[in-house]
C-alpha cells in the first residue's frame, strides 16, 4: 500500500544540542534504512521548513504505524497521512 506522508518537526529549544544530534543521527540512520529496504520510497525536503513530504510502500496501515512511531523524532512530530491508489491515466 502506497502512503503520502507529512511531517513536521518541532524540537523545543529547551531539549540540550548533544541530544538533538544524537536523535538527529539515529532518525538518518533508521530512514535510510527503510529507504534501503524499499519501504521508504520517497523523501523531499519542503523548502523553508523542517518538513518533509514522504512516499512509502507497506503492507498496511499498521505497519505504517510502527515505522512512523519508531522514528526517533516522532515525540517532535506533527504527521499527516493520505492512502495512494494509482491514478488511471498514470503511464507507469
Amino acid at each position: 500500500m502506497l502512503f503520502k506522508v507529512e511531517m513536521t518537526v518541532n524540537i523545543p529549544p529547551s531539549l540540550p544540542a548533544e541530544q538533538v544530534d544524537e536523535i538527529k543521527a539515529q532518525e538518518k540512520a533508521y530512514s535510510q534504512r527503510l529507504q534501503r529496504e524499499g519501504k521508504w520510497l520517497h523523501i523531499w525536503r519542503v523548502a523553508g521548513l523542517y518538513a518533509n513530504v514522504s512516499i512509502f510502500d507497506v503492507a498496511d496501515n499498521q505497519e505504517l504505524h510502527d515505522l512512523l512511531t519508531a522514528l526517533p523524532l516522532y515525540p517532535f512530530m506533527t504527521i499527516g497521512v493520505q492512502p495512494l491508489c494509482r491514478h488511471p491515466s498514470s503511464i507507469h
